[in-house]
């Protein structure tokens, strides 16, 4: 009896530990959402604590240090944080037709961006395209930037890689960029990414590494160009994985710049 016991307590202690991600707090409650790309099960979940229209994105799902770093801010002020699970790792990869398909669930959002950055290893059909163009879509519906006026989302990058100096004349991805501001006493892996003149002037003199998306940037599908195009100001707040301090002060930096706008709508 007592191992049946402790075999079902451990099971749900288990699932209790996972379905968490990372573990909730005292009061705070959640709703989800789920998306089914054919055999990937995607699950939006909002975790939500005094409400105050303060609303964090994560669509990455091994980019937990931005995860604790919504909960931390959430837990003293107050928020909304809607992440994303599916197996721990960056890419939806899933199967159909016995092709196999991956795609960065940060390029769903636009038609031109599915059809150029999804990963196949045969032509894909239009109904394959159509079914990540519609999860990009529940995303957006889910975080609903109507209502919130804006899209805030947090992310993590690996030390040394892509940062600040990625966005510079003669790097990778200077094209992508209009202006850019570094504080060179900062880590250049940690930054903020802006689509709109008046966000990146406060965040400049906020003294922090900080890039305005170009007016004429590719449309590879991200959440920032489908902002742009919607004319919804958009911040992201990018640090190092494990930078945990360090994004929460850039959170609440990027959302002092939203309140100073007027952006921030009370629920």
């Amino acid at each position: 009896m007592f191992k049946v016991v402790f075999q079902v307590f451990l099971a749900l202690f288990v699932f209790t530990a996972s379905a968490q991600h990372p573990p909730v707090f005292g009061a705070m409650t959640t709703d989800s959402s789920f998306i089914k790309i054919y055999d990937l099960n995607v699950t939006l979940v909002r975790y939500s604590y005094k409400p105050n229209g303060i609303k964090f994105l994560v669509v990455h799902d091994n980019e937990d240090t931005g995860v604790k770093a919504g909960f931390d801010y959430i837990r003293w002020s107050g928020g909304e944080l809607i992440d994303s699970q599916y197996g721990s790792v960056r890419d939806y990869n899933f199967n159909y037709m016995d092709d196999s398909y991956r795609i960065d669930p940060n390029a769903i959002y636009t038609e031109v961006g599915v059809n150029s950055r999804l990963k196949k290893n045969a032509y894909s059909s239009n109904e394959v395209e159509k079914a990540i163009l519609k999860a990009g879509k529940q995303i957006v519906d889910f975080y609903d930037p109507k209502s919130t006026g804006y899209i805030l989302t947090l992310h993590n990058n690996a030390d040394g890689g892509f940062g600040i100096s990625s966005y510079l004349p003669g790097y990778d991805l200077s094209s992508t960029a209009d202006s850019v501001y570094i504080n060179f006493a900062m880590d250049g892996d940690d930054l903020l990414y802006v689509t709109e003149p008046r966000l990146f002037s406060s965040l400049k003199k906020a003294n922090v590494n900080v890039i305005l998306q170009s007016k004429f940037v590719e449309n590879d599908g991200s959440l920032s160009v489908y902002a742009m195009q919607n004319n919804i100001p958009y911040i992201n707040v990018e640090v190092q994985h494990g930078h945990l301090d360090e994004h929460l002060r850039l959170i609440e930096i990027a959302v002092a710049a939203l309140k100073e706008h007027g952006l921030v709508k009370k629920p």
